[in-house]
């Protein structure tokens, strides 16, 4: 049996690379990496059935609990109707519950199973390993640094990623 030893995809040197005018600007570079990001973040949930979607879904449920599927779209930032999706496709696989709220009939109440909570243990390992392999050619302080500012430019544009140090004393901004 002619066993394949597993390779690492290591990008082609392109024949023509990026204009040296995009190449200094920091946000073309971000996005160029967030597109690397989400394309590899993709790839890596594709064996599980999920996405990244539902694991931040759970992470959050986790973390602080927001009961509510608009309280969860709004914390993420997503769309309310994706929400609804991803909250069936959950509810599918028993890792949520929704629920009635007995003091508001138009809304649910949403709970992560047992099932949920491993699924979602297995999934941070998924995730921490994807995030080990992207960042691979920065050292420890170098990904500190990064996440420093990469939080800070967050947390500018979007309060919803300001850290909760930031939160607690907005001087340090």
């Amino acid at each position: 049996m002619n066993v394949q030893e597993p390779h690492l995809v290591i990008p082609k040197a392109p024949s023509a690379g990026a204009p040296k005018e995009l190449l200094a600007s920091s946000t073309f570079l971000m996005k160029r990496l967030g597109f690397a990001a989400k394309e590899r973040s993709f790839e890596a949930f594709q064996g599980t059935g999920l996405q990244p979607f539902h694991f931040a879904v759970l992470a959050l449920l986790e973390e602080d609990p927001r009961e509510t599927q608009a309280a969860i779209a709004d914390a993420l930032g997503y769309d309310r109707s994706h929400v609804v999706r991803l909250l069936d496709e959950l509810e599918e696989r028993e890792l949520v519950v929704r629920k009635r709220d007995p003091d508001d009939r138009r809304r649910h109440v949403v709970k992560m199973t047992p099932a949920g909570h491993k699924t979602l243990d297995r999934l941070r390992a998924l995730v921490n390993e994807q995030e080990e392999a992207f960042l691979a050619p920065l050292n420890a302080a170098q990904r500190a640094t990064l996440h420093e500012l990469l939080q800070k430019l967050a947390g500018y544009h979007d309060p919803r990623c300001a850290s909760l140090k930031a939160v607690a004393d907005p001087a340090q901004n």
